[in-house]
């Protein structure tokens, strides 16, 4: 039957259908159909779907539905899947354990259900977890490989900071890469952006508090091919100034909430032109004002900052928003 579908290369597929999921555009009733490396994804409502996602009315399966927690359940829960890792944010144990246990009688591929048990805390961004669910291999229950846009990370929930709701964000900032570029992402965790970076072509310096992160990270970069092209570093960004003043041509400034307080650092690693994607978690109002001021502050008069964008990532809390501002430093005469 032929049905309206978003048309996607395979490589990419599993962070669209991801993307699609959380707008409620996946059309469950029928399969996605695949032909010449490209998925077709069928949606309930063409109309709403993103711009940049191509279209195309395409024959695919009727299926029967999977099973999901909800049908279960008789309510939909909030959960998070992250590869084969079912993460859930509940505060009354009877409640979680009811919810691990429909997601693990559920169609959803799942190994292992966590709930987070605690707020993410020090200067690494951890949190810790209660395992509500585990079938028990060789790997720690927080550990999982999660995939996006062609891309593999390798990821252990409990010693390192990584969110799956990121992963269209991350593709808008890796798209805009250029071939040769040199890029610092000063607080890189496991190379979510430094990987995809370098598969397009930069030259990447990678840096972390987190020793745990860092190895990830490495490892990471092996198993998709770019460990050549990205140099890690374990410690306070702070440290590189010297080493790689005047170096970069793009940075990436992912550390929400405390970002902001490293312009100065981001201003020595400007090279004559840098993009700068700057992240911050702020009031509603004004959320980019923290942002730009510690940008023009820091770059005083030897550098113009225009910003190029300002972006809403997602809501973080009441009246907060998780915010992105791309500006550029170009070197004054």
């Amino acid at each position: 039957m032929k049905r309206p579908c978003v048309v996607v290369a395979r490589e990419n597929g599993e962070a669209t259908r991801q993307h699609l999921a959380e707008a409620d555009l996946i059309d469950q009733s029928f399969g996605i159909a695949v032909e010449n490396g490209d998925l077709f994804i069928p949606v309930t409502d063409p109309d709403a779907v993103p711009e940049d996602l191509p279209l195309s009315d395409r024959d695919v399966p009727e299926r029967t539905p999977q099973q999901t927690p909800a049908d279960l359940l008789g309510y939909e829960p909030t959960y998070e899947r992250l590869g084969d890792v079912v993460l859930v944010d509940e505060d009354d144990p009877e409640r979680a354990a009811e919810i691990a246990e429909a997601i693990v009688e559920s169609d959803i591929p799942v190994r292992s259900v966590l709930n987070r048990d605690s707020k993410v805390k020090g200067e690494t961004r951890v949190r810790d977890w209660e395992v509500l669910a585990d079938e028990g291999d060789e790997r720690p229950p927080t550990e999982t490989v999660h995939r996006e846009y062609g891309h593999e990370f390798a990821v252990d929930v409990a010693e390192v900071y990584f969110s799956p709701r990121l992963a269209t964000e991350r593709n808008r900032v890796v798209e805009q890469i250029e071939p040769g570029e040199h890029v610092l992402d000063m607080f890189a965790g496991v190379g979510p952006y430094a990987i995809p970076m370098a598969d397009a072509g930069a030259e990447v310096v990678a840096c972390d508090l987190n020793p745990d992160a860092i190895a990830y990270l490495e490892a990471n970069a092996e198993r998709n091919g770019v460990a050549d092209r990205i140099t890690t570093h374990v410690g306070d960004v702070r440290e590189l100034t010297e080493e790689y003043e005047g170096w970069a041509d793009r940075l990436v400034m992912n550390l929400p909430h405390t970002a902001a307080e490293f312009a100065d650092a981001a201003v020595a690693f400007a090279g004559d032109s840098c993009v700068i994607h700057l992240y911050d978690i702020q009031h509603e109002d004004g959320p980019f004002d923290r942002a730009r001021e510690a940008l023009v502050a820091a770059a005083g008069d030897e550098y113009e900052v225009t910003t190029l964008e300002e972006r809403v990532v997602r809501s973080y809390a009441p009246h907060e928003l998780n915010v992105c501002l791309d500006a550029r430093l170009d070197r004054i005469d």
